[in-house]
């Protein structure tokens, strides 16, 4: 392992998150097969409730008086029922990749034998855009204090493609390389890029300004690429910068006393851990890892998410010469075809060898390929390939910590950029219909998809409450016992299966964010129906200042709009007006509730100030 040269002095820089330095990343959620079974059993369940449901609504329900609402409505209901579906094979079980001990050689990675196998190389890569350098500083030193349990060849690179002198010097001072480049071509993917064309370690820890990983990555991780075919692994990200909140039972027992307790701790023993006051942008990234991608490695389907990732640089250039050479291939017959119609000549070698080199020049290498998702864009790429079948690996452990948005704006610019990026993947290079990639495979990224989509038909239920309260339209014949029966057996069913199939985490936050951010998705799919090019924000690492509650106005409108609209069709029914009954009110009122109590998450978010720092 590399002797870098001890740190110059240099003047402290106290950050905001410096007192949150003593936190601990919590353990994986523990694997319980009696719990697997229970919530599949629930999962079948609540699938066939849910089934009866849709089929009532299709052949007993609609209310064809009003087919313009009754119909959008339930294809939208049919859609969100499919992305349960989805969304439960994503859920069904987990199945863990086995942890291996770390490799001491090379050839302990390879599918052959190599004499004189040499100590294994591992390039990090910390790209960098415009952060504070001092935030640099701290991510480099983390990485510098990774240990292994033999000799390593480890090299830190920070990827400034700010062309900094500040970031330089930084660089010098810790004794790391410092790479950097005369263009920003590619953004992040092309920083890795002009990167990897740099460096030659067998494996790359890819790393964002802000990620400061644990001394216990690499050894923990490391053993995974024992089996040859393992392209990438994929570390959960931890944001520990947030307020923690209280407990529900301890919140309570603070302002009622032992019954408060009593009743929080009973709660908690049947919904999870719920905290009060805690992240107000609901980013739950314990949910999307420990959960939802722990959970695609029964399919081998979980994604690279970037920063975090460890990835074997064999098999990134080896999908990404493929890919050179398949374009070129395509880009050269094209050209051969142009050239034959222009001289009229059926069979010329020296025109297609003339056309495939001009398609070489034109062509670009891009390991990493220049999206804005390029994350995604790897794996997938990776996932498809025929020749090696490359495995990917969520690693269950978290191995590194991160900074999480400080405001609204920030959130706000990170989500437009993750939902643009993945449906200009869906509309563009669809992996769902590509060759390449098993059913599991397939259905894994369509759940991605699907979700972001949702914003659609999610449109659809909130605005439908509105139609009643407004109109007393209903999208179904009556709101009679027939109704209630064939809804609420499902939604109680759902409920008691997704409590059963996340249990230890709470997932109402994930799903009142996922409802209450419609216009960021809506806005996403928007721009990518005009082709309009996703942009490759930074994400801002400190706290914006400013009032941001512009940027929720959709939100505040449809709370303002459900009050004042339950409020008049409660009046109306008071007064026989219209066509409104006790059965629709209450139906819709609820449902108007749920509407408004996700919606108000969003205002908090935008209202919310983080504590001053002493």
């Amino acid at each position: 392992m590399p002797r870098y040269a001890p740190a110059e002095r240099h003047q402290e820089t106290s950050f905001y998150f410096s007192r949150y330095e003593h936190r601990r990343p919590p353990e994986p959620l523990k694997r319980s097969r009696t719990g697997e079974r229970i919530w599949q059993i629930l999962a079948v369940v609540s699938l066939l409730l849910g089934a009866r449901y849709i089929v009532w609504r299709w052949t007993g329900s609609l209310n064809w008086d009003a087919w313009w609402f009754a119909v959008p409505l339930v294809i939208a209901e049919s859609c969100a029922y499919f992305g349960l579906i989805l969304f439960t094979l994503n859920l069904w079980k987990t199945q863990d990749y086995p942890m291996r001990p770390a490799p001491a050689r090379i050839d302990e990675c390879l599918a052959g034998e190599i004499p004189d196998a040499r100590p294994i190389a591992v390039d990090v890569f910390i790209a960098t855009y415009n952060e504070e350098e001092e935030l640099v500083r701290l991510s480099i030193r983390d990485a510098k204090a990774m240990s292994y349990p033999h000799p390593i060849e480890l090299n830190i690179h920070v990827l400034d493609d700010g062309r900094r002198a500040s970031m330089r010097a930084v660089a010098d001072e810790e004794g790391v390389n410092y790479i950097s480049r005369d263009n920003n071509v590619g953004f992040k993917a092309g920083n890795l890029r002009n990167a990897m064309e740099q460096t030659s370690g067998d494996f790359i820890l890819i790393c964002d300004a802000d990620t400061r990983p644990f001394p216990t990555l690499l050894e923990r991780t490391l053993g995974y690429f024992r089996d040859p075919d393992v392209a990438f692994v994929q570390t959960p990200q931890w944001f520990y910068d947030l307020p923690e909140g209280d407990r529900l039972r301890d919140w309570l027992w603070q302002r009622l006393g032992r019954v408060g307790r009593w009743f929080g701790g009973a709660v908690e023993a049947v919904a999870g851990e719920i905290r009060i006051g805690e992240d107000p942008f609901a980013n739950d990234p314990a949910m999307f890892y420990d959960i939802i991608q722990r959970r695609r490695n029964a399919y081998n389907a979980a994604f690279c998410c970037g920063a975090a990732s460890l990835h074997r640089r064999e098999a990134v250039m080896f999908v990404a010469l493929q890919a050179f050479g398949d374009a070129i291939a395509k880009a050269g017959d094209e050209g051969r075809s142009r050239l034959t119609r222009l001289t009229r000549r059926k069979s010329d070698p020296e025109a297609q060898a003339l056309a495939r080199w001009q398609a070489a020049q034109e062509e670009e290498l891009t390991p990493y390929k220049f999206h804005v998702s390029e994350d995604i864009y790897t794996s997938i790429v990776l996932h498809q390939d025929r020749h090696r079948r490359w495995k990917s690996v969520l690693h269950p452990y978290v191995e590194s910590k991160m900074l999480s948005p400080q405001d609204l704006l920030t959130w706000t610019i990170q989500r437009f950029k993750y939902a643009g990026g993945s449906l200009d993947i869906f509309f563009h290079d669809n992996p769902v219909t590509a060759p390449g990639m098993s059913i599991g495979q397939r259905l894994m990224y369509l759940t991605t998809f699907w979700s972001y989509l949702g914003a659609v038909w999610n449109l659809c239920f909130l605005l439908a409450p509105l139609v009643f309260f407004f109109f007393g339209v209903a999208p179904v014949s009556a709101y009679t016992g027939d109704f209630f029966g064939h809804a609420l057996p499902f939604l109680i069913a759902n409920e008691i299966a997704f409590l059963a199939g996340t249990w230890g985490l709470s997932g109402y936050k994930g799903k009142v964010s996922y409802l209450a951010s419609f216009p960021i998705s809506l806005r996403a799919l928007w721009a990518v129906l005009r082709k309009q090019k996703i942009k490759f924000p930074v994400t801002p690492k400190e706290r914006q200042d400013g009032n941001f509650l512009h940027l929720v106005w959709p939100q505040v409108a449809l709370m303002v709009t459900t009050v004042a609209a339950f409020c008049w069709a409660a009046f109306a029914l008071s007064q026989g007006i219209g066509a409104y009954t006790p059965g629709g009110l209450i139906a819709n009122g609820l449902w108007g509730l749920n509407n408004v109590l996700a919606m108000s998450v969003m205002v908090r978010a935008a209202l919310w100030k983080p504590e001053a720092t002493a």
